[in-house]
Formats: C-alpha cells, structure tokens, sequence
C-alpha cells in the first residue's frame, strides 16, 4: 500500500515538474499537494510519540492518580494492554486533521512571507514569527473538529486500562456522539487554548525553521541541503516545544472531558484549567509530556521538511 501511494505521488511530481516547466500547472495546488503528502509520512512516522505525550498530560488529571511516571512507562503499559495496534489509537483522525491543517499553515505562511516582504533574507524574525503564529491560527480554526476527535480517541485507550469501555469505535463514531452529546459548536471545544497552541508552534516552528535555514546557509555551515534542514528542525523543534507545552496541555485537557450526567464540566474555561492545574500538580505540570512532545517535533519536522523540501526540488519548485 504504502508502495503504491509513493509511485502516485512520484507520478504527481513528474507530471508537475512538467507543467511547469510548460507554464500549465498552477504552483499554490503543486504545494497543496506535496505539503499533504509529507505531512501524512510524518504524521504516521510519529503518531506513537505523539499518544504517549498524549496520556501523560492526562496523567493526574484525576486526583488519585497525580503521582509522577515516565514516557518509557506509558509506553509499555500501552503495548501490554493493547499491543504494537493501540500505539496508533486515533491516527485517521490525525491524518484527516494534517490534510487541512499543514497545507494552510505551510502555504499560507509562504504566501503572508511573500506579501510582507519580497526578499526573505531581509525579513526579521520577530515579522517571520507573527506571519507564523496568523497562519498557525487560521489553520487550527478549520482543523479543530478534527483535533478534538483524536484527543478524544486518544484518551480511550487510557479509560480501557482503566477497565471502562472506549467511548467511541471510531473517528466518524465519534464525530457523530459529539454533536448529539454536546451539538454542533461541541466540535470546536477547545478551540480558543487550541489557536493559543497554534500560535505559538507555529510562530516557534516555521519562523525558527525559516530563519534558522536562512543562517545555516548565509554562514556557509551547509548548502541547502537535508544536514541545512536537520539542523532547522532541531531549533524549531525545540522553539516550538518550549512556546507551546502550556498551552498544549490545557487544550488536551479542555478537549477531553465530556460533560458528565449532571452536565456539570470538570474545567469551566481555559484559565480555569490552568489554575486548577497548577494548583493541584504544580507548575511543572504545564509541562508535563516536554520531552515525548520534543521527541515528535523534531523528528515529525525532519521527515517533514526533508521529504518536502525534496518533492519541491524535484516538482521543479524553489526551496521553502
């Protein structure tokens, strides 16, 4: 399967490569296309990292469970409850979310970068940073539903070693349960800590991505090459980390929990999400999952950027 996905898009690019070079192929489609295509590989690349962070900020939640435990731990309980399959509980909805929501932060930053200033090495960090996090928000809004669907099914797996029953067999079950539990607007629950997040990972992952790449070259470390994008990634990746845990924690919180028999919620907004958090496990807490979320980023931006900046070159494309 995966074979065959990868001869398509070889066969995309070639047929791109050839409109443009005829002038017949419209470029903002091309980078819609190929964006997709690498978010997917990295998406399902480091989809178990990206559970495990998951859990562990949902860990402590619930005041008889606040004491501390490791990635490593979570992991494992995770295999042995539901084998190698349960480390990708709720990657289709993942994908479906990385369908809408890379293409539109990704060309729409190129696109705000190219209208802010027509020279990218004259362009400060501080503009490249606000031109990251607007097009970080703009593609969170739409993707939301999406996001909250695999937060949610995420957090299954965590209530079936509980010994409960998985609130939803699947993403459109899930889909469905929440807009007749908590209607149509429940989809975008979450969505005001979830813009938060964007703004900052993208402000922190693009922006650093961009100028870090822009200095590794202008320096002369490396050409434009995958060492020039490796050395990209960990920046952001560690940029973005930092910016955006808080924020992540709470939205992973707020997107979790349904509305209980007495319709009563456990969080009555983002704010009060974070007060009762620090207030009952302290202010490290914001950070819990650093180092699984790290973990993922910066290989999820790696594979990411290399396999895009490579369908560009070969789509007859300039460098991001």
């Amino acid at each position: 399967m995966n074979s065959l996905v990868v001869s398509w898009v070889f066969l995309e690019c070639t047929q791109m490569k050839s409109g443009h070079e005829h002038g017949g192929v419209d470029t903002a489609q091309t980078k819609i296309l190929l964006t997709s295509f690498s978010a997917m590989v990295a998406e399902t690349t480091t989809f178990p990292i990206d559970l495990i962070k998951t859990r562990l900020q949902l860990h402590g939640e619930s005041l008889s469970s606040s004491r501390p435990t490791r990635a490593y731990r979570v992991g494992l309980g995770i295999v042995r409850e539901q084998g190698v399959v349960g480390l990708y509980s709720g990657l289709s909805p993942a994908i479906i979310r990385h369908l809408f929501y890379t293409p539109i932060r990704i060309v729409g930053y190129e696109h705000l970068r190219s209208v802010v200033s027509a020279d990218n090495g004259s362009f400060s960090i501080v503009g490249k940073a606000v031109v990251g996090g607007t097009s970080g928000v703009m593609a969170q809004i739409i993707a939301s539903p999406a996001d909250l669907v695999k937060v949610r099914m995420q957090a299954d797996g965590h209530r079936v070693n509980q010994g409960l029953q998985p609130r939803y067999s699947g993403p459109f079950d899930a889909l469905n349960k929440i807009v007749r539990a908590e209607g149509f607007r429940g989809l975008w629950k979450g969505v005001f800590p979830n813009i938060q997040r964007a703004f900052l990972v993208n402000m922190g992952e693009l922006a650093c991505y961009d100028h870090a790449k822009q200095f590794v070259i202008r320096s002369r470390i490396a050409d434009d090459n995958v060492y020039a994008h490796t050395l990209a990634s960990i920046v952001s990746g560690l940029a973005a980390t930092s910016l955006s845990c808080p924020a992540d924690v709470v939205k992973t919180r707020m997107m979790n929990q349904a509305a209980k028999k007495e319709g009563k919620y456990l969080y009555n907004s983002s704010y009060d999400c974070l007060v009762k958090t620090v207030k009952v496990e302290g202010i490290r807490a914001l950070w819990k999952g650093f180092f699984p979320t790290w973990a993922r980023l910066g290989p999820w931006q790696f594979v990411f950027w290399v396999t895009y900046e490579k369908f560009r070159k070969f789509a007859g494309l300039s460098s991001f």
